[in-house]
């Protein structure tokens, strides 16, 4: 019997099933999550989802938003939930460390597990491990996971706008981490009436005032340009947090603008938060970030997008990339 074959006989049977995916939840994250919901409540299970930290607010559209469950909100009702479930689906992350103090609980429930993930080196935490770091996204693994499993007949419009969200995001609006089956996945969910220009439209233009002039105080006092190595820079302070009253979501996609110059080929966005840096990384073409996160911010992540972290002093982190520049980039030649 093959892994789908086994996994098609554990959903044959309405079982409680718990969905898990990463702190700091991005599009990716909550789609993928919520479209394979949709598809097991379909099937009859009862499904939670279960989050480690709030989502931002620009995916309150997608169908099932409200009913997810935050787990530093309503602790022991997640744990419950996680204890109690008879299936456990990992998403968008591939070792348990991704979901904080929920990680024991899952490594020692006796539940069967499947992860679905698309990062470079899962875990062998799960009995079920169906990876693949050339998908565009978590959510394109699901469509594909819901096709393997002979169930493409069950997609809708709520399924697809879900998966359809997970991949606009994960590769800024099909921008990068394509392939044929990327777009094999859009026209398929675009077939079951998926309004992309209405997912685009609520995930891109639902900014409020304060993200803009959080962004031209971003661009105007705290960028920095490397132009002789093709790279920038920006950061935020402590303060900046404080005085834009930047909240989870404030800051999504402010890294991508740097790329927008023709000559950079790495951006970095260098946040400081109460106690501790965090650092997100993207590059152009055939730059590997994911080297540079993985060798100097304890992070990781996919060749043109990871992100890391350091316990650290954050003009110390500052420096620690000024220095990263010059050893891995070339001086660019005009």
């Amino acid at each position: 019997m093959t892994e789908i074959q086994q996994i098609r006989a554990l959903l044959n049977t309405p079982k409680e099933v718990v969905i898990l995916s990463h702190r700091n939840p991005d599009g990716d994250a909550i789609g993928s999550s919520l479209g394979l919901a949709h598809l097991l409540k379909k099937l009859r299970h009862v499904v939670t989802v279960i989050l480690p930290s709030e989502c931002p607010t620009n995916f309150k559209y997608l169908p099932g938003f409200e009913d997810v469950l935050i787990f530093d909100l309503y602790q022991d009702e997640a744990r419950k939930k996680v204890d109690e479930a008879k299936l456990i689906f990992c998403l968008d992350f591939n070792a348990l460390d991704r979901i904080d103090k929920l990680g024991e609980h899952v490594q020692f429930s006796k539940a069967d597990k499947i992860m679905i993930d698309h990062h470079l080196d899962p875990e062998p935490f799960a009995e079920f491990i169906i990876s693949d770091i050339t998908a565009s996204s978590t959510s394109e693994l699901i469509y594909c996971f819901i096709r393997d499993l002979g169930m493409e007949h069950l997609l809708d419009e709520t399924i697809g706008s879900c998966i359809f969200t997970g991949i606009i995001t994960d590769t800024g609006s099909f921008k990068y981490s394509t392939r044929s089956l990327t777009y094999e996945a859009a026209a398929a969910l675009k077939a079951k009436n998926v309004d992309d220009y209405g997912i685009q439209n609520n995930i891109y233009n639902s900014l409020k005032e304060k993200h803009l002039r959080l962004l031209g105080h971003c661009l105007a006092n705290r960028m920095e340009v490397f132009e002789e190595y093709g790279a920038a820079m920006i950061h935020l302070t402590k303060q900046d947090y404080k005085d834009f009253n930047i909240q989870r979501g404030d800051t999504e996609g402010i890294v991508n603008y740097m790329l927008m110059m023709e000559n950079i080929q790495i951006a970095a966005f260098i946040m400081e938060q109460p106690s501790i840096v965090k650092i997100s990384l993207r590059s152009k073409g055939d730059i590997d970030v994911q080297q540079i996160a993985s060798r100097n911010f304890n992070g990781g992540g996919h060749k043109n997008a990871s992100g890391g972290s350091a316990y650290a002093k954050l003009e110390d982190v500052l420096d620690r990339f000024r220095k990263l520049v010059p050893g891995f980039l070339a001086p660019v030649h005009k």
